[in-house]
């Protein structure tokens, strides 16, 4: 009976893992109405089956390959001649439950084909953490670190001193140093081309206006300089509404206030297209435009912007959607190009940007597919 209680207990676990893609160990206990403790050693075991990889305060679902990084980085640590299998690649993301996710798969997947080991810290958003978190996989035997620092999308200057400090090659994560001048490598989605292609395909549609809504997160400033650069280059009439939530909580009444604010001004203006920044926003969008027995993409058409869900709407999304699996990837590979180098400082430093995909769906009014 007990066998079958913990093997019911870890189904579960798992089951929320999949729900949101990472969790953290307090989050876990509490959803499942067991102690910390008890958690942990099921994240242990589940981790040793390849089920998961246990993060920094919490665990992650397994990605193809994951199983094998941690298999090569324990055959590695029990005395045998070092090798290939011992690079370990220390990861810092902000989250593991928000974009990221798809990330870290991606990073993993290379690190596995390349027999190299994956260690990952979260760093919640809290720029206090930078200095310990990049000290700690130092300490810890990292062979070289991928970045993917909180806030903004430029890094900060006290930030990139810290990551030089350590002596070890490093590969910002959808960030870029503050300087553009410095000599830092970085793989970054380039967000204003995302927000530009959707503007264009809105005008392709026959819109002359399409607002903006986004919510203050750190995409934001870029997805705005891709719409006012649509805008500019478009030759659109530039009276249409530009608003940012300021990030109120989703659902609340705050948010609703912005989501009707912004309809209104949509309507009053004439202007019937719009790119959304995000999924969630949008389809929060779309049923306060119920409410007023409005339809897309007849009343306003709409384009969301991060595609994390936005098939799942009632009316599908069309979307732009980063390549957060091959960010991952491509940054993973760069810096494991130079820690393979006969010479790493003889290869050149390398600072790439990935394209979105605008996915097509029904929201715009378009047939489903890519652009």
């Amino acid at each position: 009976m007990t066998d079958m209680l913990v093997a019911q207990r870890r189904e579960q676990l798992l089951s929320e893992l999949r729900a949101s893609g990472g969790l953290k160990v307090v989050e876990l206990a509490a959803r499942l109405g067991v102690s910390r403790a008890t958690v942990r050693r099921d994240l242990l075991d589940l981790e040793d089956e390849g089920a998961l990889s246990r993060v920094r305060g919490g665990a992650m679902l397994a990605t193809p390959g994951s199983a094998a990084g941690h298999g090569a980085a324990r055959t590695s640590a029990g005395g045998g001649q070092p090798s290939r299998a011992t690079r370990t690649l220390g990861l810092i993301v902000p989250s593991a439950t928000y974009y990221y996710p798809r990330v870290v798969a991606g990073v993993q997947e290379v690190a596995a084909a390349h027999d190299a080991r994956v260690v990952i810290s979260l760093t919640d958003y809290t720029h206090e953490s930078d200095a310990q978190r990049i000290e700690e996989l130092a300490s810890s035997g990292a062979s070289g670190l991928l970045v993917a620092s909180p806030g903004g999308h430029d890094l900060p200057d006290k930030t990139l001193e810290e990551l030089e400090s350590t002596g070890l090659p490093f590969v910002l994560l959808e960030r870029q140093p503050h300087d553009p001048f410095a000599s830092c490598e970085f793989v970054a989605t380039d967000h204003r081309q995302g927000a530009f292609a959707a503007v264009r395909h809105l005008v392709r549609l026959g819109h002359r206006e399409v607002g903006l809504f986004t919510n203050g997160s750190p995409t934001a400033a870029l997805v705005r300089a891709g719409h006012e650069a649509a805008v500019d280059r478009l030759r659109l009439k530039g009276k249409a509404p530009v608003l940012d939530s300021g990030r109120p909580t989703l659902g609340s009444g705050e948010a609703a206030a912005r989501y009707d604010q912004f309809i209104e001004e949509c309507l009053a203006g004439g202007v019937r297209a719009a790119l959304v920044h995000s999924d969630h926003d949008a389809i929060e969008m779309m049923r306060r435009m119920r409410l007023r027995r409005l339809q897309a993409p007849e009343d306003l058409a709409l384009i969301a912007y991060d595609d994390e869900i936005a098939s799942l709407a009632d009316v599908p999304l069309t979307a732009v959607a980063p390549p957060k699996h091959e960010i991952g990837q491509q940054a993973a590979r760069l810096l494991l190009d130079r820690l393979d180098a006969p010479d790493p400082h003889a290869v050149p430093v390398r600072q790439l940007f990935v394209q979105p995909r605008l996915t097509i769906r029904s929201s715009c009014g378009t047939p489903a597919g890519s652009a």
